[in-house]
């Protein structure tokens, strides 16, 4: 009678408001496992350093490396299909260790338009006894085409936050199913995309997770399709104000020589970038042209890049351009005939309903709110819109790298600003905090120590209550050894004048300046 009554558990459908699944007597048995709008595909238990990924329709996005599969340990893989409408096809994945579990869930997020699961960026949190889930958001393909959103409303909302919060709730209860127990404690941990997913995550379903980490978020996404725009505009509005890559890097050379002691310190480095007022003009050309100097045209290609997006009727700047030190990145943007895809598809697909519409044809006075209105209800988070995860109690790290060529990096210290005047002092102060990374650029990179771990310092914060103060960081392991530590915004690292620079002991974090 008891073998009877455990095997029709195992097949019973799962409620989600408090009643307890069906324990999986294996990892095979979650494939009878009947969750609502979900198909489960694969559940199959994967021997240690035996996994091979499927080939990424799209590739991987920017910002994502390559990653080694060979030294992960055996999990239980589960695969599924989610249809929370007639025209959802949300692809997930959970993998679950055989052995050794924290006891903790991770969910990890996309980059660009998304189109495939993020299974190089789960490698990380499995080894380390993390349950961990990704989506491909309800789509496949190439993540730097909106095309997928012609005709199929519905795939937009799921890409813009249905999937992620479908996925987090089946992958918590596959845990359940395959742990007899859900996770005690929940994060997110991811960069661009990924980022604006976790604040969407913080918006729309706050309970979620408990502590959630948003690098570069690409939020306000709908504003970020028009800078976008702008700054390939600015480059490709006539052959005279292009740009080469080589032009480009004289003017990071220029940059690094004029900044680099803001932070008190000529090291090579600029840790303080924020407090320098760099104009390009000091890179134009004396005499002749050449490879490395601007033109004058050129130079006003690049304030218009730093500058933002300007209505020309009424001169005011509306969105914030790129900030010096992304020149070796941000010519991504403005290596034309076109500008980056992401955003001309978003406009051409989404906005204007034009597959021949014409980048150059964009009216910065009339056009903006239009481009915004397009996507705003799905795609945007607001920054009054945390107040319910935060009264949870739960924890929010901002970071963002200073050299960011692909998302302005004033778009998150803007949004940490705005979001921290809608919470009381100690809301603010103990459970919100932004760390501005000193010449790194997309997700990664830089001259400086920008390596660090973002899960672990989350996971820290949810668990003791202390909110980080400081944050070391070092180079990754093929550069000269260095570490230097990340300061809460506004702060920054400042030299105390005695022992090694390449020691991050020898530095506080105060006010630049002082």
């Amino acid at each position: 009678m008891h073998s009877f009554l455990r095997i029709a558990l195992a097949v019973t459908f799962l409620a989600f408001a408090g009643s307890a699944p069906a324990l999986a007597d294996s990892c095979s048995d979650l494939a009878k496992l009947s969750l609502p709008d979900t198909k489960i595909t694969t559940a199959e238990t994967v021997a240690a350093g035996k996994f091979q990924p499927p080939k990424a329709p799209g590739g991987l996005a920017p910002g994502v490396a390559p990653t080694s599969y060979d030294k992960m340990p055996a999990f239980c893989r589960v695969a599924a299909t989610l249809t929370p409408t007639s025209d959802s096809d949300i692809k997930i994945e959970v993998w679950m260790p055989a052995e050794h579990w924290n006891g903790k869930f991770v969910g990890i997020g996309n980059g660009v338009w998304a189109g495939s699961i993020s299974l190089s960026q789960m490698v990380d949190p499995l080894s380390r006894g993390y349950a961990v889930a990704s989506t491909d958001t309800g789509h496949t393909g190439n993540g730097m085409d909106a095309g997928f959103v012609v005709g199929h409303p519905e795939k937009l909302v799921d890409f813009g936050y249905r999937a992620v919060h479908e996925m987090t709730v089946k992958a918590k209860a596959l845990v359940k199913a395959y742990y007899s127990k859900g996770p005690e404690l929940s994060f997110w941990t991811s960069c661009s995309t990924g980022g604006r997913q976790g604040l969407m995550e913080a918006y729309r379903f706050p309970e979620d997770y408990d502590g959630i980490s948003a690098m570069a978020p690409a939020n306000p996404m709908t504003n970020l399709m028009t800078q976008s725009i702008w700054t390939g505009y600015a480059a490709m509005k006539s052959p005279e104000h292009a740009l080469s890559r080589t032009k480009l890097a004289a003017v990071h050379n220029r940059w690094i020589e004029a900044c680099d002691d803001a932070d008190g310190l000529k090291d090579g480095l600029v840790t303080a970038p924020d407090h320098c007022n760099f104009d390009p003009k000091v890179a134009e050309c004396k005499g002749a042209d050449g490879p490395d100097c601007l033109t004058a045209a050129q130079v006003e290609t690049m304030r218009q890049v730093y500058g933002g997006v300007v209505d020309p009727q009424t001169g005011k700047t509306i969105f914030p351009g790129f900030e010096p030190g992304s020149e070796n990145q941000v010519g991504i943007l403005m290596s034309g005939p076109q500008p980056f895809p992401v955003a001309t598809t978003y406009m051409a697909d989404v906005v204007f309903k034009n597959p021949k519409w014409d980048f150059k044809t964009f009216d910065y006075h009339n056009d903006v709110e239009a481009a915004r209105k397009a996507g705003a209800d799905i795609l945007d988070v607001p920054t009054d819109g945390l107040s319910k995860f935060f009264a949870a109690g739960h924890k929010l790290l901002l970071s963002h790298g200073w050299s960011d060529g692909l998302i302005p990096s004033m778009n998150t210290v803007n949004f940490y600003e705005a979001a921290k005047s809608h919470l009381n002092a100690k809301a603010a102060e103990d459970q919100l905090r932004l760390f501005m990374i000193p010449t790194m650029g997309h997700c990664g990179g830089g001259d400086a120590p920008t390596v660090f771990d973002p899960l672990m310092v989350v996971e820290s914060w949810v668990e003791t209550g202390k909110a980080p103060d400081r944050i070391v960081a070092h180079r990754p392991p093929n550069a000269p050894p260095m570490t230097r530590p990340l300061c809460p915004y506004p702060e920054i690292a400042k030299y105390t004048g005695k022992g090694a620079t390449e020691d991050a002991a020898n530095f506080v974090c105060g006010k630049a300046g002082s």
